[in-house]
């Protein structure tokens, strides 16, 4: 009768939760509207019923998180997530000298345990045995201690860098062997079809790193790489594959598709080899809603809920507004992103502990030098300090810059370390610069005026350190810039002469150097096109000179003209900014250090201008002559000078 009753509640329990989940569903493709409907639903009853299911089974330990850790960290508290039939019901020992077992945790699912280690300065690296007991029965799990190693990882990023933001899945595929697997959630593979996976992955990458070299990149970006192992989505009627990375679905997997963990380690250290940083992609607000921990909820409050399913509202105000509600600070912070991907509670103590230490875990596994986190204004803020904080204190020199997508400064400067007398203090090193793309690709868009470009910039003392914000004119989200500029070549080239010569750190999606066009119109997946020439049998392949037409070739010389320029000259990437008001249709700004000065002068009119430059003898005085650092051009006398129509001129000063 018990074994009926126990199977019983099993077949409920899989009818409601797992099946839906199954790669061998009755329903393989995702419809997030009466999914969500039934996943909300049994949240709360799913916690109920677990524990009477659990108990029908021996206790056992399938997974432990973080699945390794090392010795001589500098935080020697750990706590290890313990997961398997009943292994919260188990009395627990660790048996490794300098380990020291200092609580154990259980919560409302049987099913997992949360152990509070010490790590002892002194202990050596190997195998420790984590030994769960139940009366008669032993449990043993091994789980290692590694020795930590010296190669370069956390090395951060600064004004001197120059990144390139690529989507794995549409950049290159060097292994067509893991373009799809049979027993993965989607096992589709189609490059004509946009929003399937297209089979791009890490080697393939690892292939390009000498083109982006030449190009003048020095690190490189990549949506998130962790495993996506998420079914079709039914989006508006669309299909859509989780070929962007922001679903996680196993914090620490790499993505097989992409090769795996050890196709992600050969990745950076080949970069680093190079002379390239990487920066890895965050995402702490959401997991995918097949995440392994979502099929069997460790407690109710891991997540965000609601008597009935709330999106956030994605409006920013509610959080800087003084006299904003509670209820609308709530709906922005703890609303669900999308229905199919869950929020995560980090109020919660024990998804605070996973999330920062799979932080550190990520960059000590695979030595990826910053962090770009996802989302950033929708996670809770107190959070967000706390795990900044222990991956600088782990990594000095980690650059940290997160996605605020806001339209102010005010508001940009919340999530940043700022000098505003707000409540709260966010310690955030640096952000993606939303304000200072709207101001450059608006400007240019309307009437090619730098104005806002001056007025953006002329608000930086709300920053503490300005220069560590992340600069771009497009990015995976957004219509390409080149598109935005109803493809004006000279539009194009004036919004990437500002990219590479104003402050901050530049971000250039890829493809921009060949012209890559396309508005998100019909569909995002017309702005994430695959780069021609990264796939075995492309007809085209503008990785090479051959493969590209002129007007291409020309401004991937352009780019690359300025990059390399900029990367060998500190003045330009590091020296101080000083812009003066535009005037008549003229745009003049200055980097400069006690080794040299740039000047770049932007006609925003559709007519040739002399120039004057008297009124710059405040940053000008002493120098006579000029190169023109794109054309090479030597200019014999500064007194005037010369600019044609819709141009941004780039002058490296002479004495």
């Amino acid at each position: 009768m018990l074994r009926s009753a126990l199977h019983d509640v099993l077949v409920f329990f899989l009818t409601l939760f797992v099946v839906p989940f199954h790669p061998i569903s009755i329903n393989p493709i995702y419809n997030p509207a009466s999914h969500m409907k039934k996943l909300y639903s049994n949240l709360l009853l799913l916690v109920l019923l677990v524990p009477l299911w659990a108990t029908a089974q021996t206790p056992a330990i399938q997974r432990v998180n973080p699945t390794n850790w090392w010795v001589g960290m500098k935080e020697p508290k750990l706590q290890l997530l313990v997961y398997g039939p009943n292994a919260g019901t188990l009395t627990y020992t660790i048996n490794h000298p300098g380990v020291k077992l200092v609580k154990t945790n259980t919560v409302e699912n049987p099913n997992y345990a949360f152990l509070d280690l010490t790590i002892a300065a002194s202990t050596k690296p190997g195998t420790v045995q984590i030994i769960g007991k139940k009366g008669p029965q032993t449990v043993t799990q091994a789980w290692e201690l590694k020795a930590r190693d010296n190669s370069p990882k956390g090395q951060g990023v600064t004004q001197a860098d120059f990144i390139y933001l690529a989507m794995p899945d549409r950049f290159a595929n060097g292994d067509p062997s893991n373009d799809k697997f049979a027993d993965m959630r989607d096992p589709n593979h189609d490059r004509s079809n946009g929003f399937l996976r297209h089979g791009g992955d890490l080697a393939g990458a690892a292939q390009r790193l000498p083109y982006l070299k030449d190009l003048g990149i020095t690190a490189v970006w990549f949506t998130p790489v962790i495993e996506n192992n998420q079914p079709l989505t039914n989006e508006g009627g669309t299909m859509r594959a989780s070929y962007h990375g922001y679903g996680f679905t196993d914090h620490y997997n790499v993505d097989r598709r992409l090769g795996g963990n050890s196709a992600y380690k050969a990745f950076v250290g080949k970069a680093h080899a190079a002379g390239l940083k990487v920066v890895q992609d965050a995402v702490y607000n959401h997991i995918g809603n097949t995440h392994w921990f979502i099929q069997d909820l460790p407690m109710k409050s891991w997540l965000h809920q609601w008597p009935t399913y709330t999106n956030t509202s994605y409006r920013q105000q509610p959080i800087t507004d003084p006299h904003a509600s509670q209820l609308d600070r709530k709906v922005t912070l703890d609303g669900w992103f999308v229905p199919f991907l869950p929020d995560l509670n980090q109020e919660n103590p024990y998804v605070a502990n996973f999330l920062i230490q799979h932080a550190i875990w990520t960059v000590e596994n695979f030595g990826v030098d910053a962090w770009r986190i996802d989302t950033y204004m929708y996670n809770d803020q107190p959070f967000m300090n706390r795990c900044n904080q222990a991956l600088l204190t782990e990594y000095p020199q980690i650059h940290i810059f997160g996605e605020s997508s806001v339209n102010n400064v005010v508001d940009q400067a919340y999530y940043v370390r700022n000098k505003i007398d707000f409540p709260f203090k966010s310690n955030q090193p640096g952000g993606l610069d939303f304000v200072l793309e709207g101001a450059m690709v608006d400007g240019l868009k309307h009437d090619g005026s730098p104005q806002r470009m001056y007025e953006a910039l002329a608000q930086d003392a709300v920053y503490q350190d300005p220069a560590k914000l992340v600069t771009f004119l497009d990015n995976h989200d957004h219509d390409r810039f080149l598109s935005v500029m109803g493809e004006d070549y000279d539009k194009y080239k004036m919004g990437l002469t500002w990219l590479l010569t104003t402050r901050g750190i530049p971000s250039m999606y890829y493809g921009t150097e060949i012209l890559m066009k396309n508005l998100k119109n019909p569909t995002d997946a017309e702005v994430r096109r695959d780069f021609p020439g990264g796939w075995p049998g492309d007809k085209q392949d503008k990785f090479t000179a051959a493969g590209r037409t002129a007007q291409e070739n020309e401004a991937f010389q352009f780019v690359r003209t300025l990059a390399t320029y900029r990367r060998d000259h500190p003045m330009l990437h590091s020296g101080k900014l000083m812009q003066y008001l535009p005037q008549d249709g003229m745009y003049v700004y200055f980097r400069y250090d006690d080794k040299g000065t740039v000047m770049v002068a932007t006609n925003a009119t559709d007519k040739p201008i002399a120039m004057h430059t008297a009124r710059f003898s405040e940053r000008m005085s002493g120098f006579t002559k000029a190169r023109n650092v794109l054309t090479n051009e030597t200019l014999d006398s500064v007194a005037t000078v010369q600019v044609p129509a819709k141009t941004a001129v780039v002058l490296e000063l002479m004495r």
